[in-house]
């Protein structure tokens, strides 16, 4: 299994490519999924090292598959990114009793999210080492 497995999740089509392009460019494995339900199989089988989901997405959106993720203690501890139109729509309280890495707006920067992304796999890599 690759330690740089990505999770890219959002029903925009164009998102999903440019952000897969980035990745993969990179050199990180791209796994892709358009809604979140899909998405949480995915993870349940994959595993990837970060997920960036989209926040509105139809069957489940990405605040209620962070939900799900947590509450179940083989995909607990992945990170999550999420992206959003609408900043306002986590509130810190949220981020942070779901334990959500970072949440960025839309549009956002490909080079800005790769950088958050390798922060995580960096600090992952750390307490591996550490």
């Amino acid at each position: 299994m690759s330690d740089r497995r990505i999770l890219v999740v959002d029903d925009e089509i164009h998102i999903v490519h440019v952000v897969a392009i980035k990745l993969r460019n990179n050199g990180y494995e791209v796994v892709t999924a358009d809604n979140g339900a899909q998405a949480l199989e995915i993870a349940r089988e994959e595993m990837p090292d970060v997920i960036v989901t989209d926040y509105q997405m139809p069957v489940m959106s990405g605040l209620e598959l962070v939900k799900e993720l947590r509450e179940d203690e083989k995909t607990r501890d992945i990170p999550v990114i999420l992206l959003t139109a609408r900043s306002f729509a986590v509130s810190k309280e949220q981020q942070e009793e779901l334990q959500i890495s970072t949440c960025l707006s839309k549009p956002f920067s490909p080079r800005e999210l790769l950088g958050y992304i390798e922060d995580i796999i960096h600090a992952k890599e750390l307490v591996v080492e550490g």
